[in-house]
């Protein structure tokens, strides 16, 4: 591997909302010419993260196969109802219990401790999520930056009480889906939320997991500095950020935090889109429903978009919709599909179809990337929130006046999604206030400004 004496190593999960940012921003690196950048992630990347050396390669270092508790969407049906139920602490709890699997990242971390010892990074840039990379770079004391792509108080929170925590006392958990502002209900509800997650990990159960946690890392050899709650933010570097601080309640921000806005690449991202833009064109008023790649729906739910996409054609919008091609199955036959309805088992760019005018309204789950990608064209949003940071994506966007979200996202009732989207299709509110997020998140600088503060860093420093 290679020689070169300042190496910066990507790591990230390959699940496509944390692994793009990253993606964007090593396409940046490549685009100024910056030599010796290496990506590694799971075996199923490969093609995506060799696409993106465009001047310099970006070389791909593989974590090897996927594993199943390390990636939502090869959860069992069981699983995906658990962990996106509305109960919030509960579908919390269900979350951690499925991915809290000590054994199952240890092939990870041996791989990207080889990796690392072939490479000898410099500086190492780490998704938020990736524990195992973050617990390598404190180890082996190398320089690393942290990335986020969700709104910031997610990584400085604390889940449990009496915990570090660098946001004020009372701020809203995060998962819990709670307002900046509450009732004295809500501030019970919060507080609970973190005292429940506390006791989870003292039931016998969750307990031995933790036991069988500590043995493997101390049979790997992580640091114990490595193990505190807020490691991966006091060891890092820097930690960049994919939003802006007006996206979030207001707090003091931590020292190290850099938000740099939406990580968007130079657009069209795929001019060759089987006349995709061209239908777009044509069109004066599109509504864009995309949830993303863990969202599955039902036969029922499925029926009821199609009804909304039928009554929104009587009132002069179409529907773009990207359906994975194996939820197809679910619609009706074709000859009663609606003509205002145009479906895509996959678009070969997401930005490109909110970067279209034509686009009005974009109807999403609200993970970190869609809510800020959406944001950053100036659309606003109808939220059928899924699990986790999307409960509170969605609050801090109706809050914030871009974003109305469904009364029962587990029914998608037409009538209810019906009234959302004509409400924000009609009320210029929505679209004056999302265009407003847009100017700052277009000022935040995005992959420039990102680039510019990791060439920066004293670890990437040549003398």
């Amino acid at each position: 591997m290679g020689a070169n004496p300042r190496p910066i190593l990507f790591v990230s999960y390959a699940e496509s909302g944390l692994l793009n940012p990253l993606l964007v921003l090593a396409e940046e690196l490549s685009r100024r010419g910056v030599a010796d950048l290496w990506f590694a992630a799971d075996e199923k990347a490969r093609g995506e993260v060799e696409a993106a050396g465009v001047d310099s390669a970006v070389r791909f270092a593989s974590l090897g196969e996927t594993v199943s508790q390390m990636s939502a969407v090869t959860w069992d049906d069981e699983t995906y109802a658990e962990v996106t139920q509305r109960s919030r602490f509960k579908a919390h709890r269900a979350v951690i219990k499925h991915s809290f699997a000590p054994r199952s990242r240890i092939g990870k971390y041996r791989a990207l401790e080889k990796i690392v010892e072939e490479v000898r990074p410099a500086l190492m840039v780490i998704e938020s999520m990736c524990q195992f990379g973050h617990e390598l770079a404190i180890t082996k004391s190398i320089p690393f930056v942290l990335g986020v792509p969700f709104v910031p108080s997610n990584v400085l929170t604390s889940h449990v009480p009496f915990a570090a925590s660098y946001t004020p006392s009372g701020f809203p958990v995060p998962h819990s889906g709670l307002p900046g502002v509450m009732t004295f209900r809500q501030r019970i509800e919060n507080e609970l939320f973190r005292v429940r997650t506390l006791g989870m990990f003292m039931t016998s159960s969750v307990r031995k997991v933790v036991e069988e946690d500590n043995r493997i890392r101390t049979e790997l050899g992580i640091a114990p500095k490595a193990r505190q709650m807020m490691a991966r933010i006091d060891h890092a570097e820097m930690v960049l950020c994919y939003s802006v601080p007006e996206l979030d309640y207001p707090f003091p921000m931590h020292e190290k935090m850099r938000l740099v806005g939406t990580m968007v690449p130079p657009l069209p991202q795929a001019p060759e889109d089987d006349g995709l833009s061209d239908w777009l064109s044509e069109q004066k008023s599109v509504v864009y429903m995309g949830f993303g790649t863990v969202t599955r729906l039902t036969r029922e739910q499925v029926g009821s978009l199609v009804d909304v996409a039928r009554r929104l054609a009587a009132a002069g919008h179409q529907v773009l919709w990207k359906l994975p091609r194996s939820q197809q199955e679910l619609l009706p036959p074709a000859e009663e599909l609606p003509d205002g309805l145009r479906i895509e088992s996959w678009v070969p760019s997401q930005l490109d179809v909110l970067a279209h005018p034509n686009v009005k309204v974009f109807f999403t789950h609200a993970g970190g990337n869609g809510y800020h990608e959406g944001l950053y064209f100036g659309k606003p949003l109808v939220v059928r929130p899924l699990w986790v940071d999307c409960d509170d994506q969605a609050v801090r966007g109706q809050d914030f006046g871009v974003s109305l979200t469904l009364d029962r996202p587990e029914t998608v009732d037409a009538d209810d999604v019906l009234d959302k989207i004509t409400r924000v299709l009609d009320e210029p509110s929505f679209t004056e206030r999302a265009e407003h997020f847009a100017g700052l998140l277009h000022d935040a600088g995005g992959r420039a400004a990102a680039a510019d503060l990791l060439l920066g860093l004293p670890a990437l420093a040549t003398h």
